[in-house]
């Protein structure tokens, strides 16, 4: 478990990190959201030790990062986004180098690298050095670092950062199986990536948290609205009027397609399901309906409104 408690960042008169808190659940994997200087990196750093606080404190398992490091280090396995590799190793040396400094006992070592170098496919690497490998293979050489001796909270910067889309539905998958064990804290611009595979989302912007919740939920309660699009084969004043008999509709807008056919957007009040009015609205003006589908705002709709502004979005069960 990791637990931030009014944690605060300064250099000089610059508020990087702005009395953040919140608590990460084990065996979740957790995206971590912010644009660029929203005080991301810096908090991740902070809590996996690489920098400390102004003021608060970092829990890990129980142990402040700060004032116990090397027992909260233990539980911590990280990967910054720019991966510390020494590329005069070959990649088992390196992996061997990051065994010793994680204090795997030597009896283990050489199947805890093994382990780690068959999940992230590295075996037909490993007598390379690591210069000369290509920065795909050079990222995977940092999760295999990260993972190593199977901490119990696993921290990755951008994970897939220079994979190709084979490489990174791969990882997707290891991150998702490391999930069944460990805590998974996840930052990535790719906010695909996060709705694939994380459980929960913590948004920050401005140093602040603007947003915790699962994926769904922030899709769902965001703008309090829910969507219909439809398709029908009608002029767009006709389907205007069979709409105007169904009630709870906020907006509407219509877009004219080929053919005859328009498309339209609904928006409806306080999240009403208006689907089978909708239905039998167009089936009693005998107006063929194409197509109808629920919608909802996307997340990098719901990332650019949230980091936009400073108010605060939280699941009601949060904290």
């Amino acid at each position: 478990m990791i637990e931030v408690k009014n944690l605060v960042k300064k250099y000089g008169n610059h508020l990087a990190v702005d009395h953040l808190d919140f608590r990460l659940e084990p065996g979740k994997i957790y995206g971590f959201l912010g644009p660029n200087g929203a005080g991301k990196s810096t908090t991740m750093n902070i809590m996996t030790g690489y920098l400390g606080a102004t003021e608060g404190a970092v829990l890990i398992d129980g142990h402040d990062i700060l004032k116990e490091p090397e027992e909260a280090k233990k539980h911590i396995g990280y990967l910054p986004e720019l991966p510390p590799l020494y590329t005069d190793m070959t990649v088992q040396e390196y992996l061997e180098f990051a065994a010793e400094l994680k204090r795997i006992p030597k009896g283990e070592r050489e199947s805890a690298i093994e382990e780690v170098m068959k999940l992230t496919k590295l075996m037909d690497v490993q007598m390379r050095l690591i210069k000369n490998l290509s920065k795909g293979y050079r990222q995977r050489v940092g999760l295999a670092q990260a993972i190593l001796g199977f901490p119990d909270i696993i921290i990755l910067d951008e994970p897939t950062v220079g994979l190709d889309p084979k490489q990174i539905v791969e990882i997707r998958e290891l991150i998702r199986n490391l999930s069944k064990k460990h805590t998974v804290v996840l930052s990535s611009h790719i906010l695909a990536e996060v709705r694939e595979v994380c459980d929960y989302i913590l948004i920050i912007s401005k140093g602040k948290l603007v947003a915790s919740d699962t994926p769904e939920n922030l899709e769902k309660r965001m703008n309090g609205t829910e969507g219909l699009e439809i398709e029908a084969k009608a002029a767009p004043e006709k389907i205007r009027s069979i709409l105007s008999l169904v009630d709870d509709i906020a907006k509407l807008e219509i877009d004219i397609q080929k053919d005859g056919i328009a498309r339209a957007k609904i928006e409806t009040k306080n999240g009403a399901d208006i689907r089978e009015q909708v239905f039998f609205a167009f089936a009693g003006e005998k107006c063929p309906l194409l197509e109808m589908k629920a919608s909802k705002a996307s997340l990098e709709e719901i990332f650019m409104e949230l980091t936009q502004g400073e108010e605060v979005y939280r699941d009601a069960g949060d904290l």
